[in-house]
């Protein structure tokens, strides 16, 4: 994962923006015009295309932070949107969020990042999936710009390469349980109390009761990470899970069940 600026700073009048309105409305505007209408940015900005003998594997991901589909073109993108999914500092993921067009060698240059993030604390990212061994010069010119670009607007700019196969795995497991379908208050309220002392993942579920019922709600409130444990190995029973420290009482609990029921509405 490469997690840092691409290119330097630039000029945000060398530089434009076309994006698709969640109404389905295609805009032009100024780069500098962008972060006033970011909020505005819904539909990918191009299709993601399927035919016969294409090598890149595309698809659809149900994000449980944004409550609808959100659109990949191979796997390395979407393990990219399940880690996104699963930050829980992360509020909005467009994917395709716009095309960046820019003069270049007296024509003009175009490219459509695979992500625009957004952050509780305000802040914005773009970013481009990539796996850096097949970035070739046309390509690198294409993400030198949109470094610039995104760095005249103090916006964050990165390439991620291929994550850490343990880590991709493990969060793809708990994503299988992502669904407000898997949350149980009282269930819920008693893992909390149970791992409130680190203790062997299928221990705590058994001490709840039968981990056919307990497993799933254990699982969910992993990836809402409210129980954590290091995913930087293979997640078994084994596996020692505690309370994440924000936790500090069990009446967090019944305000998550009433936000994950209306998520559940929506999807």
């Amino acid at each position: 994962m490469l997690d840092g600026q691409v290119g330097q700073a630039g000029s945000a009048g060398d530089f434009e923006a076309v994006f698709v309105t969640e109404g389905g409305v295609e805009r032009r505007v100024p780069w500098e015009w962008l972060p006033e209408v970011v909020g505005e940015l819904g539909r990918p900005a191009r299709s993601f295309p399927s035919y016969r003998g294409q090598r890149n594997f595309s698809g659809w991901y149900w994000s449980s932070t944004m409550g609808r589909r959100i659109g990949f073109e191979s796997w390395v993108e979407r393990d990219h949107l399940v880690a996104l999914d699963f930050d829980a500092s992360v509020v909005r993921i467009v994917s395709q969020p716009f095309w960046l067009l820019w003069p270049h060698g007296g024509k003009q240059r175009r490219h459509a990042p695979d992500f625009l993030v957004s952050s509780a604390d305000g802040g914005v990212l773009v970013l481009d999936s990539r796996r850096c061994e097949l970035i070739g010069e046309r390509d690198r010119e294409a993400l030198e710009a949109a470094g610039r670009a995104c760095a005249a607007l103090d916006w964050r700019y990165a390439v991620w390469d291929r994550l850490d196969g343990v880590v991709v795995n493990n969060q793809r497991w708990l994503a299988g349980y992502r669904h407000p379908r898997c949350f149980d208050e009282p269930v819920a309220a008693r893992l909390l109390e149970v791992f409130q002392l680190p203790r062997p993942l299928m221990e705590g579920a058994e001490l709840v009761g039968d981990p056919l019922g307990t497993l799933p709600v254990l699982y969910h409130l992993m990836w809402r990470q409210l129980l954590v444990a290091d995913l930087s190995v293979v997640l078994s029973h084994r596996t020692v899970v505690r309370c994440a420290p924000p936790v500090a009482n069990l009446a967090r609990v019944a305000n998550l069940a009433d936000e994950w029921a209306a998520a559940g509405d929506r999807s």
